[in-house]
């Protein structure tokens, strides 16, 4: 499947389940206690929710962290606890990704092989060529999934992950986070 085809079918998908699912808050239907456990990461067990960020070609260390939570949370919730921010746009607000941690910057010119360079301004929609996917994995030996909706609307339960991945290129499948 040609990227293109594939980032239309998931971010339709998000903008869609994000205008169906109301408000944030109507999730949850009660405050959550959750921690991070830096010690316990995916690849140890996590018996919470792990999450990782994949910065792709933008210069920043990966990040790997198990949230301590003994139940389901929204996707949001489990990022910032993790310590991981995130921006949205201005044209879909937070039910698309634009930055994680700050990346790609607002001054920082982007250059992805046979493209031309770009700054992101997180106005609309990213170019099909360079974008933040949002990526599930609903256990420890299952396979990396895109996400079917926004980190305001998805939950995640224990043993489960969440993962941002900077995804670059055209015509190849994008590829889910590489720490597991």
């Amino acid at each position: 499947m040609k990227l293109p085809l594939l980032t239309a079918a998931v971010l339709g998908a998000l903008l869609l389940s994000g205008c169906a699912a109301g408000s944030p808050t109507s999730s949850v239907s009660e405050p959550v206690e959750i921690s991070t456990d830096a010690a316990s990461t995916a690849d140890d067990g996590c018996a919470g929710i792990a999450v990782v960020a994949d910065f792709g070609i933008l210069d920043a260390p990966a990040v790997d962290v198990c949230v301590d939570s003994d139940q389901a949370v929204l996707a949001s919730e489990a990022i910032a606890t993790a310590g991981i921010t995130t921006e949205g746009n201005a044209d879909y607000g937070d039910a698309v990704v634009c930055r994680v941690d700050g990346r790609p910057a607002a001054d920082e010119t982007v250059t992805v092989d046979g493209q031309e360079p770009f700054i992101e301004p997180c106005s609309s929609m990213s170019p099909a060529y360079a974008f933040w996917a949002i990526w599930v994995k609903p256990a420890a030996d299952a396979e990396w999934g895109f996400a079917m909706e926004g980190l305001e609307t998805l939950k995640a339960e224990p043993g489960q992950s969440i993962g941002l991945v900077y995804t670059t290129g055209t015509g190849t499948d994008p590829q889910p986070p590489t720490v597991e």
